[in-house]
């Protein structure tokens, strides 16, 4: 967009960096020329491709969201980053932070839940990915000082999760209280 695509090169060259991200969140780029960049790259790199916008004015219908990330895998993205801003309020998320829980339905329903690195800075939205997709779903935008906390989540040491990870029946045990039971009348 800005014509400083070899400059870009360049740059991951000097670097030695074998991962690179290819995003029109914030510029506009046209959508063709975008797969080219992704091809091109995908030749020598790891691409991760975003898709959405961080702008909250410019709404993408399912079926765009669905064929951008989808023909952005086909060009060659490892994996496509679902939209959410640092603030998690644009693109898979709703103004006030929760899920767009219609959208992600619909892209899930076409595009593979693990080629895609969902943006969730924000506690409640990773819950709420770990509790839909499992403890290895795919994270982004998480802060630095977020990184042991979310993985405390994954594995079930947070209130949040706590139960997700237990076998049903030990989990239905444990959430049961009984005020009824003798022993406790024994006790008392």
């Amino acid at each position: 967009a800005r014509g400083r695509f070899e400059d870009y090169l360049r740059l991951l060259d000097k670097y030695d960096l074998d991962l690179a991200e290819i995003s029109d969140g914030s510029i506009i780029i046209n959508h063709d020329e975008k797969l080219e960049l992704i091809q091109r790259l995908a030749k020598t790199r790891t691409v991760l491709s975003e898709v959405g916008s961080k702008d909250s004015g410019i709404l993408i219908s399912p079926g765009r969201w669905i064929k951008m990330m989808s023909s952005e895998l086909e060009a060659g993205s490892w994996k496509v980053i679902a939209e959410g801003r640092e603030a998690g309020n644009v693109g898979v998320f709703r103004p006030n932070g929760t899920a767009h829980t219609m959208l992600i339905n619909k892209i899930i329903a076409k595009v593979k839940p693990e080629d895609i690195l969902w943006e969730a800075p924000q506690k409640n939205q990773q819950v709420w990915f770990i509790k839909l997709f499992g403890a290895n779903v795919n994270l982004g935008n998480i802060a630095p000082n977020e990184v042991i906390p979310l993985e405390c989540l994954r594995l079930g040491l947070r209130g949040d999760t706590f139960f997700e990870f237990l076998p049903e029946d030990y989990a239905q045990r444990l959430k049961q209280v009984d005020s009824d039971d003798p022993e406790e009348e024994d006790e008392a």
